[in-house]
């Protein structure tokens, strides 16, 4: 999940997470479509090398109109390889909000091979992402590529409402309609589609509020979860993000401090940081995106924290960054403008129209109940953004239920990177205890926005779900990573050093 952050306009992307009243949700049962048929037919996505099973699952775009406007699910199989396949498949819960899970199968399916040998993989498109009535922003996008670093507040909210109100002229533009219950209710009816008692649901950064409501509302469904990097639904995401960012960005920052070498390279670098706040706005040049010509362009302070959030969801990425704050705070602003783009333009990025229905429906009206304290450097900047964007942003009901975690009934591990910005581990601590004896949660120190993908990590996953019974499952050690070493910082070799001399070819003399 690049999780939880919607490109520079919040955090992730990122990201990072059941929405009706009793008119329109309350039970999912309430009032049920007709009966939907699934087809599945070969075919081949881009990017993976074997044949597929893809088809569409017609559903109600409003559930309380059964009869009315549908839209059209998108759903992509991995064939198990085994012809004595087990009968509970694996589904993967995408990141975002908007991520597409199909989209992300190329990247992601192979890291399930083990799972894949004896039970089918399910993704889903859920409704507003990829090929499930799309409620993409791609025009303004392109509008706005190459100059992102330029654009002041005022210009991307513009943009963003912009992108509103072409969304709202489509035939399935009634924006009240992309919530994550809602996409919950369609999951299951996937599930029924293919004729599935119960499966197991894999969900990462948003993915993890997802399946979390996927299993308050269809607890006998679920056999095994494994959620990563948690975003529960009550968290508030606009709020949380400062305070988050801020503890990854302390940590960072100590950590150089900590390092002989960072510390050498880049004496002061916390004192550094704050001399450069200190001195914004200021003109700098950056080169363009594009044609790489030098521009003059104003950066302000939220411009310049915006750009320090994206590389801090990958340790790789962060170790980089002591090196760009002190070249920003010498005067240029290329290397962290270069980093802040670093997550940008892979492949699943986020549908920015179902990003903010499910933001502003489900998390804004949670601010006042969050008690996080704004970020020192961070502020409430992400929290005034989205409030002007969800300005005039339709938005569906919300159960009350929604925001509610009850025990789980089957087992569910979880995991959280100590490093992560946007969904560290105080929220799967949190998460965990709600869920009672039947969850587990692993710490990684030294990871970021997302734990499942370290190789070690994989085999925890694949071992969780083989496990033949629940007592199995939850004796399983999980603490493989925890004692992964932080990434070290990147110091730049010094040029004013001699070269080392060169090692004679065996032999010579």
């Amino acid at each position: 999940m690049r999780a939880l952050r919607y490109r520079r306009l919040g955090a992730p992307t990122a990201l990072l997470v059941g929405v009706l009243t009793a008119l329109l949700a309350g039970s999912p049962h309430a009032e049920a479509a007709p009966a939907a048929t699934l087809s599945l037919k070969p075919c081949r996505l881009d990017g993976y090398p074997t044949e597929l099973q893809c088809g569409t699952l017609q559903r109600p775009l409003n559930p309380a109109e059964p009869q009315g406007r549908t839209i059209a699910l998108r759903v992509v199989l991995v064939p198990a390889l085994a012809r004595n396949k087990l009968p509970d498949p694996v589904t993967l819960l995408a990141g975002g909000p908007g991520q597409a899970a199909a989209e992300m199968l190329p990247l992601i399916a192979s890291r399930y091979a083990r799972l894949n040998q004896r039970r089918d993989l399910v993704f889903v498109d859920q409704r507003g992402t990829g090929q499930s009535a799309p409620l993409e922003c791609k025009v303004e996008e392109e509008a706005a590529r190459g100059r992102e670093a330029s654009m002041n507040l005022d210009e991307q909210i513009a943009l963003v409402h912009r992108c509103r109100d072409r969304l709202m002229k489509l035939p399935h533009g009634d924006l009240r309609f992309y919530t994550t219950t809602l996409a919950m209710q369609d999951l299951d009816a996937v599930r029924e589609a293919l004729g599935v008692a119960q499966w197991n649901l894999i969900g990462a950064s948003y993915g993890t509020r997802a399946a979390l409501e996927y299993q308050r509302l269809f607890p006998q469904a679920v056999r095994r979860s494994v959620i990563d990097g948690l975003a529960p639904p009550d968290i508030a995401l606009p709020r949380s993000f400062g305070t988050d960012t801020q503890a990854a960005l302390d940590a960072l920052l100590a950590s150089c401090e900590a390092q002989a070498g960072c510390r050498a390279a880049y004496p002061n670098l916390a004192a550094q940081w704050q001399q450069l706040l200190a001195g914004l706005p200021r003109q700098v040049q950056l080169r363009h995106a594009l044609t790489g010509k030098l521009e003059t362009v104003t950066m302000e302070r939220g411009q310049v924290i915006g750009a320090v959030r994206p590389p801090l969801y990958s340790p790789t990425l962060s170790s980089l960054l002591p090196a760009a704050i002190a070249a920003a705070a010498g005067g240029d602003f290329n290397p962290l403008n270069a980093l802040s783009g670093s997550l940008v333009g892979r492949r699943g990025g986020l549908a920015g129209g179902m990003h903010f229905s499910v933001v502003c429906a489900e998390d804004l009206p949670q601010v006042a109940a969050n008690q996080d304290a704004p970020g020192r450097d961070f502020g409430d900047a992400d929290l005034q953004r989205y409030q002007r964007i969800c300005e005039g942003w339709p938005r569906g009901a919300v159960s009350a239920d929604f925001y509610k975690i009850p025990p789980a009934q089957s087992p569910v591990l979880l995991t959280s990177g100590g490093a992560d910005p946007a969904t560290p581990p105080r929220h799967g601590e949190r998460v965990a205890r709600l869920l009672g004896p039947k969850a587990l949660h692993q710490v990684v120190p030294a990871a970021g926005h997302g734990v499942i993908n370290l190789p070690c990590m994989r085999d925890v996953v694949a071992r969780f779900i083989e496990a033949k019974s629940e007592a199995e499952a939850l004796a399983l050690k999980t603490d493989c990573a925890k004692d992964m070493p932080r990434a070290l910082a990147f110091v730049p070799p010094n040029p004013l050093l001699p070269p080392l001399p060169k090692k004679n070819p065996e032999g010579s003399k």
